[in-house]
């Protein structure tokens, strides 16, 4: 068996790890696709004769091609259109396969694949690579042109931000996540007396104006009406995955992974007494959002 032949053979065999890894680069599987066709061409260039590690080379070309396209893609955020807002996460691609790119978002996890478009691309690869695959600093350490010192310092710091870095009491938090988690649960089921039963009689919904298109935001009181609010949101429920938003439980819309809305809760003894509901892409950018451990 020739280079060439050993090459196809060891690339068809790693696909979809190879997949997996330009997956939780990019967030987007028709992306993700474009990255393997790209570091295959790439690969196909190089003279493999005197590769020790074929598979983890593989890793390494995918890897930097991602980087490129991530690069390139905070080059396009940077430079919007005339009168065009740039959005924190990039749109869904057209043309892809929408229940496997859904299989893989979830996966993943919604909101582990928001915060990670959050971080820079150096720190995104270097958090990728090894915690989520176990490849040395050191090995990662060239793709990026750092010291392995100063790769190990950026996956720490795309660490903190993952998992962030709230100080509310694990008592607390505890509540919180039962809660806003038996939200969840009701709006995904339709159960209106539950989700009456979490709310507190006097509960206030505020939401922004791109939450339902108005001139001004929305602000409601009392449970019933919260409630019938929420039945109306089954749908947008199901891509809805707790996070911590601002150091506390709330919860995050994203559908394959891509932000659209995120509540924030305050929850006491007597329930749920306020909701906040933002959706405009200038305050998305703002929020402060993390992965809630499980």
């Amino acid at each position: 068996m020739d280079g060439h032949e050993s090459l196809t053979e060891r690339f068809e065999e790693r696909r979809s790890h190879l997949r997996s890894v330009a997956y939780r680069m990019l967030g987007s599987l028709s992306e993700a696709d474009d990255a393997l066709q790209e570091a295959w061409l790439r690969a196909g260039r190089a003279d493999v004769t005197k590769v020790e590690n074929l598979g983890g080379w593989l890793t390494t070309v995918v890897a930097r091609v991602c980087l490129n396209m991530l690069r390139s893609r905070e080059h396009r955020r940077e430079d919007p259109l005339d009168g065009q807002v740039a959005h924190p996460v990039v749109q869904p691609e057209s043309g892809g396969d929408p229940v496997r790119e859904a299989e893989l978002a979830d996966s993943v996890g919604l909101a582990m694949l928001v915060v990670l478009d959050t971080l820079a691309p150096a720190e995104r690869l270097a958090f990728v690579l090894h915690d989520m695959f176990s490849v040395p600093f050191d090995e990662i350490a060239p793709m990026i042109e750092r010291s392995p010192a100063a790769t190990r310092q950026l996956a720490s710091r795309a660490r903190r931000r993952v998992k962030g870095g709230g100080t509310v009491p694990a008592a607390d938090l505890a509540r919180q996540r039962e809660v806003v988690g038996a939200f969840l649960a009701a709006t995904r089921g339709g159960d209106f007396d539950a989700l009456v039963t979490l709310l507190h009689p006097d509960v206030v919904l505020r939401a922004d104006k791109a939450v339902i298109p108005s001139p001004e935001p929305i602000v409601v009181s009392g449970a019933q009406v919260v409630a019938k609010g929420a039945m109306a949101a089954m749908e947008r429920a199901l891509a809805t995955e707790p996070a911590l938003v601002g150091g506390r439980v709330g919860l995050a819309m994203a559908p394959l992974g891509r932000l659209r809305l995120v509540l924030a809760f305050t929850v006491t003894d007597g329930g749920i007494t306020e909701i906040e509901v933002i959706a405009e892409p200038d305050r998305l950018r703002e929020v402060d959002l993390a992965v809630l451990d499980a």
